[in-house]
């Protein structure tokens, strides 16, 4: 059973910087995406980024591109997101998720992963 925590979510001001932090458990990656999701308060959730874990290829939102980075140690089985230049409306609940072998058209869905963690929570002010 694949196993998600999230951490690293917090309180920053525009303009700084978070990481957020995923540790995987449960069974080995290799074949997999993780990716990271959002949820603001009456908005659904929406893709991020995500990166395969074998060989590493990163896909991210056009509205976190050039400020968002996800990567991924494999020793630690942890996917970790930078986020820079945080803006107000990157504001939500931040979710880690997995699922095996997905195609790119399909890995900015949230319906196409069956594992997801709790959440962290990031709160930008203005």
């Amino acid at each position: 059973q694949v196993h998600l925590v999230e951490s690293g979510g917090g309180l920053v001001q525009a303009g700084g910087s978070l990481r957020l932090s995923c540790a995987a458990s449960g069974r080995t990656f290799s074949g997999y995406v993780m990716g990271w999701f959002r949820q603001a308060p009456g908005k659904e959730r929406e893709f991020v980024a995500a990166i395969r874990w074998s060989g590493g290829r990163t896909y991210y939102a056009d509205s976190v591109k050039g400020r968002f980075t996800i990567s991924r140690d494999t020793a630690k089985n942890t996917v970790y997101l930078q986020m820079n230049s945080l803006k107000p409306e990157d504001t939500a609940v931040y979710y880690c998720a997995a699922e095996f072998m997905l195609a790119e058209a399909s890995l900015v869905r949230r319906n196409e992963y069956d594992y997801w963690g709790q959440g962290t929570q990031v709160t930008v002010s203005s």
